[in-house]
């Protein structure tokens, strides 16, 4: 993640003055340490990935940055085993960074996720500037245009994309 995405991040949490945040795809906890710098204070980041390493790494960089450990949930697994039982409309903002070819499950798991007003952002909308590219594209790029497509089109979501690091697509529920 670059500077201006993670700042960029870190606004757009305490935009929505988030208390729970969802993040699917924990990596190394760079991207959750920018949405934990932009949470409240007493909010609670839930990061799911299938790798227990990153995890764990994570949960020492954020130990690192000086978050307490109650401000992180960390569930190993696939996220979409594990986003459906985190609770309906429970969430101030999620933050998909796994699977690019889950993009559009996750998009659906984000909606019964998030609280009206609440925000979803998708990392890597531009896909390296191959979104737009007329050539043909490998399977995540295609599955890049058809989240950019449904997330236009939905009537529940205003949306934007963010020129930012490479792309954050941002849509907040209606």
């Amino acid at each position: 993640m670059t500077p201006g995405a993670g700042a960029a991040l870190r606004l757009l949490a305490a935009t929505v003055d988030a208390k729970a945040v969802a993040e699917i795809g924990t990596g190394c906890g760079v991207s959750g340490i920018h949405l934990l710098h932009g949470m409240r204070p007493d909010g609670v980041l839930t990061t799911v990935d299938p790798e227990p390493e990153h995890q764990q790494f994570a949960r020492q960089a954020f130990r690192a940055a000086g978050f307490a450990s109650n401000r992180a949930r960390f569930i190993p697994g696939r996220a979409l085993d594990v986003l459906p039982r985190l609770a309906d409309a429970g969430y101030d903002l999620v933050f998909c960074d796994g699977d690019r070819l889950e993009v559009l499950d996750y998009l659906a798991e984000s909606l019964r996720l998030l609280r009206p007003g609440g925000l979803v952002v998708f990392e890597g909308a531009l896909a390296g500037g191959r979104t737009v590219d007329s050539g043909p594209q490998p399977t995540e790029v295609l599955r890049q245009r058809e989240l950019l497509r449904a997330v236009r089109e939905s009537q529940e979501l205003v949306p934007s994309l963010l020129p930012v690091g490479d792309g954050l697509l941002c849509a907040v529920k209606r």
